[in-house]
């Protein structure tokens, strides 16, 4: 009897040990509604006046850190609880605004952040930023205090973009686009919209850092501009040397980088002259092939590109003549590939002169060259310089497949 006692006994403290993992709570958890979910942030250079409203939040008046250097101003988007539509837009909630926009200035990011925290009564929450928009002043002078404070919050999501705006970040942040209710989730599924179509390259916060880790690239970042106090358009690429914006790629000119870097998906169209006529045609890339090769060349590395575009013909001028005739959509595509070689030629002659590897042709040179980086190169400075005299031959291919339902 004993015996079978001390079974039972054992039986049920192991059920209770197997139900242990199951009867745990949320001891520590934070409810949704004493958050502030923050969505966006948009950083500028502060106005003269803003100086007058600094607050001794995280330091007295012209004591710390640096009093004459102009302070940085942030605009926060934070969600409004109950307010963010799950669904289709009921007519009893379409004059409630989703989102709050505050903005307070400080002399850092942080310190900004925390001046706005003092005036939230919610917790500031940032695992759901989705964008961080730039004013090209800010990048301009560097990106370093912005990237140190978001990599080191570990609520902020390497997915998020970082999006350089031309002009004012606060403007872009105060647009209200017609799509969507939420302009932090416009721009962020604007952003996602134009990789899927071939118009930007993925350039997500993470892929940023990665970048700027590596000692044979250099990153870049999407750039946008408010049109029409609603519209925003992607405006260009700015590309960094380190931290620090050195320039900017047009919309075309993106087109033609992607296709350098090999990204499959075409979507940019350009005019091209129809040779021996006074018309053009317009010519939709479909699609994009690329090799990148790093090889010495009398001691010295070079870059051999070969690009391959199969494109398409969607539209030509109204003084083309009938595109039937023999060998002229051979003697177009020559054509396309001829600007297609200048044009990234062009782009070449831009990024070295601020030796700003952004094609990584770096890191070709140091994998498959890595006698003559550990030799000559070993650190992200030298590459910079050595960037700016490389040689680096291109070929380039176009292959028209469509013509539209007519060849006239």
């Amino acid at each position: 009897m004993i015996g079978n006692t001390h079974k039972k006994h054992l039986n049920i403290v192991l059920i209770l040990a197997l139900l242990l993992p199951f009867l745990t709570g949320c001891w520590d958890r934070t409810e949704i509604e004493t958050r502030a979910n923050i969505l966006g942030i948009a950083i500028d250079v502060s106005e003269d006046n803003d100086q007058l409203h600094e607050s001794e939040v995280n330091h007295m008046t012209g004591i710390f850190p640096e009093p004459n250097k102009k302070l940085i101003q942030i605009t926060a988007q934070i969600a409004v609880p109950g307010r963010i539509p799950l669904g289709p837009e009921s007519g009893s909630s379409g004059s409630q605004k989703p989102v709050w926009l505050v903005s307070t200035v400080g002399h850092t990011l942080d310190d900004a952040i925390l001046n706005l925290q003092q005036e939230i009564a919610d917790r500031l929450f940032f695992g759901h930023l989705r964008v961080i928009i730039v004013s090209n002043e800010v990048a301009r002078k560097g990106l370093g205090d912005v990237n140190d404070y978001l990599r080191r919050n570990p609520e902020v999501r390497r997915t998020a973009w970082m999006i350089i705006s031309n002009g004012r970040a606060s403007k872009v942040m105060e647009s209200s686009p017609q799509l969507e209710r939420i302009p932090t989730l416009y721009l962020s599924a604007m952003m996602e919209n134009a990789v899927s179509l071939g118009k930007f390259p993925r350039a997500f916060l993470g892929l940023f850092w990665s970048a700027s880790s590596r000692l044979g690239q250099e990153p870049f970042l999407p750039v946008v501009e408010v049109k029409r106090h609603e519209n925003t358009e992607i405006s260009g690429m700015a590309y960094f040397q380190g931290d620090r914006m050195v320039g900017v790629l047009q919309p075309l000119e993106i087109g033609f980088y992607m296709a350098v870097m090999g990204i499959k998906q075409g979507g940019y169209s350009a005019f091209t002259p129809v040779p021996g006529q006074p018309g053009s045609v317009l010519v939709r890339s479909r699609s994009r092939d690329a090799q990148i090769d790093a090889v010495l060349d009398h001691g010295q590395p070079k870059i051999k590109l070969f690009i391959h575009v199969e494109a398409d013909i969607v539209e030509k001028t109204k003084n083309t003549r009938s595109l039937n005739q023999p060998g002229l959509l051979k003697d177009i595509s020559a054509e396309v590939s001829d600007r297609g070689k200048n044009t990234i030629k062009n782009i070449l002659a831009m990024t070295q002169k601020n030796g700003s590897d952004i094609f990584g042709f770096g890191e070709h040179v140091r994998a498959k060259l890595p006698d003559y980086w550990n030799t000559h190169i070993k650190t992200k400075e030298n590459w910079r310089k050595k960037f700016k005299e490389l040689d680096v031959e291109i070929n380039f291919t176009t292959t028209i497949r469509r013509v539209g339902m007519r060849l006239g």
